[in-house]
């Protein structure tokens, strides 16, 4: 009556080797800072969001110092839709005039930061919003692009306080940041999340940026998940581009990757945040499931 099923001893025997593959990643990122680019439509999925979140809390729990930075531009589509507001874009960017500015901060910088440091805390993480609100901890100055219209209170990010930051890793917290900044007057300006993320990697001198996207990173053929390119150097991605592999929507994230390789971060990833575990199984597993760029592949000794 105390037998076991042996199917179930083949389980825990896999359950182990998965632990022993995983052990030499987690002894390799003790200690090292992780960004991880959270956007608007994972925000919007409850159990993606609850996937990566437990996966967060793995990391931190291992001796990973990760830091999330954040958008959430369909929770402020639907909060001006609300208030009669139509969004307007400019390459991208959000047209952010005083009413917008006023419904992104409230979203943005209070709802979104202060659910995603909640959800941690209660799964039994820790984490601490970093905003107007607690401590703002992005700088920037307004952006204009040559020869366009004011895109209103919209900026880049120039400084980053990494005492804060840093300091609430050592401490074994989370930190949550909103991609917004604060102008050299003090008022806030609206920043996209992707290059809040690549400006707070840079100046953590994180070894790895993870953006989490909509798709299982850069393909061969953009239709086909199974043409899923697992690691790529800058000058095999900057050839990939000339040569149209890499298209449409993919360029700026790809070229974003390799601006930021080039100020200093490690690794950049593009990975299925809707994939359950993504973030796991692309740090902890050998083959990864994303997409890996990198300066240039270390020589075998």
């Amino acid at each position: 009556m105390f037998r076991r099923e042996g199917a179930s001893v083949d389980q825990a025997i896999a359950k182990a080797d998965t632990l022993i593959e995983a052990m030499g990643w987690i002894r390799q990122f003790r200690g090292k800072t992780t960004v991880i680019k959270l956007g608007g439509s994972l925000l919007d999925d409850t159990e993606a969001l609850r996937h990566i979140l437990l996966d967060v809390i793995f990391m931190e729990t291992v001796g990973m110092r990760p830091v999330i930075v954040h958008g959430g531009g369909k929770a402020i589509n639907r909060a001006l839709a609300a208030e009669g507001i139509e969004p307007v874009f400019i390459k991208g960017r959000r047209v952010t005039d005083p009413a917008t500015l006023q419904i992104v901060r409230k979203v943005l910088a209070g709802e979104t930061n202060t659910m995603i440091t909640q959800e941690v805390e209660r799964m039994g993480g820790r984490a601490m919003n970093l905003s107007f609100d607690t401590t703002c901890v992005l700088r920037g100055k307004k952006l204009q692009l040559e020869g366009e219209a004011d895109l209103g209170a919209v900026g880049y990010v120039t400084d980053v306080d990494r005492h804060v930051i840093e300091s609430l890793s050592y401490t074994n917290q989370v930190p949550v940041i909103p991609s917004m900044c604060e102008g050299p007057d003090g008022n806030p300006l609206n920043v996209n999340a992707d290059t809040a993320a690549m400006a707070v990697a840079q100046a953590l001198g994180a070894e790895k940026l993870i953006f989490l996207s909509d798709v299982n990173g850069v393909r061969m053929d953009k239709d086909d998940p199974d043409t899923t390119i697992r690691s790529l150097t800058s000058d095999e991605a900057k050839e990939l581009i000339a040569s149209g592999v890499i298209e449409a929507g993919m360029i700026p994230k790809v070229e974003a990757c390799l601006e930021t390789l080039d100020r200093g971060v490690g690794k950049v990833h593009i990975v299925d945040g809707k994939l359950r575990h993504s973030l796991l199984l692309e740090i902890y597993t050998t083959s990864g499931i994303g997409t890996e760029i990198v300066k240039q592949r270390m020589p075998i000794q």
